[in-house]
Formats: C-alpha cells, structure tokens, sequence
C-alpha cells in the first residue's frame, strides 16, 4: 500500500479500540477483555473499519497489518519486551515483515520470497520460536523487540514503497 495523505488521528474511541488490538486482542475478543456488552461490541468491530481508513489500510486487511500500522504510525505506543528476542533467520524476518504488511497469502508468499507451498510451514515455525499463538500477537511481539522498528515503515512510505 502507498500513502501520501497524512494518518488522520484517531478519535478516542478508535484509540481505546486500537489499544486493544495492539494488545493482540482479535476484534471478537475486545468484548470479554473490557467487559463491555455486546452492542457496543458491534460497534467497535465496525469501528475498526474505521480505524483501518484512518491508518490508510486496505478495506479487507487483517489485524495483523493494522496493528502493525498502529506501531509504525505512533498511534499507540509500542509495547515492551517481557522476554528476550529469539534469534531468527535472515528467511524468517522476510517472513516476519511480509505478514506484518500483506492480508492475502500470495502477497505474503511472494514478499517472503516462499514458495506457496512452503508458506504455512515455515509461519508456522516462525510462530513455534517466537512464542507466538498467532499473526497478531506475533507483530505485537516483533514491535517490542524492535524488529519491526517504526523507522523502516515510516521511510518506506514516504520513499513510496509498498507497503
């Protein structure tokens, strides 16, 4: 994705909702972290919709990349490391980065210069050395460990790279 217009801020509620996704919270399990009822539960997925339009997102993007894009856009502060950083390989970073920035499994695959095939294993040993349960809280990992530094997003957008 490239981007010329700013990020606009997001409004309070969003933020609240962001800070939950930041968190690793998927959109279904905001309701049981903050205890709120399931109405304004509805409101807050459809609200991340908008959160993905303030972040410039693309429409289907999955939380992954939005949380991603909340660390790289200083939308909420980055977390901090409660372990060290596994060492992974130069492959895996590629990895790494790619879901970080890609929805679609092609798009990741062929950022991660991995053939279709091969993807689901090696996320999934990704996942196995970095302690992750999932994409999500494997970005919010990565952030705390400055593996994903908001420096790198922030130059590639404005060199126009993809994101």
């Amino acid at each position: 994705m490239t981007t010329s217009a700013p990020i606009t801020p997001l409004t309070p509620t969003l933020q609240r909702v962001a800070q939950h996704l930041a968190k690793g919270c998927a959109p279904q399990k905001i309701a049981a972290k903050t205890g709120l009822s399931a109405v304004t539960v509805r409101q807050y997925i459809r609200d991340i919709r908008d959160i993905r339009e303030s972040l410039h997102c693309p429409p289907r993007c999955k939380p992954p990349v939005i949380v991603h894009r909340l660390f790289t856009t200083q939308q909420v502060a980055s977390p901090t490391a409660d372990r060290p950083a596994p060492k992974l390989s130069p492959e895996q970073l590629l990895l790494l980065r790619a879901v970080a920035e890609h929805s679609d499994k092609r798009d990741i695959a062929v950022a991660a210069k991995l053939a279709p095939a091969d993807q689901r294993a090696a996320l999934d040993q990704l996942l196995a050395d970095t302690g992750a349960q999932d994409t999500t809280e494997l970005v919010v990992l990565a952030h705390s460990w400055q593996l994903l530094p908001a420096e790198q997003a922030d130059h590639a957008t404005r060199s126009g790279a993809p994101q």
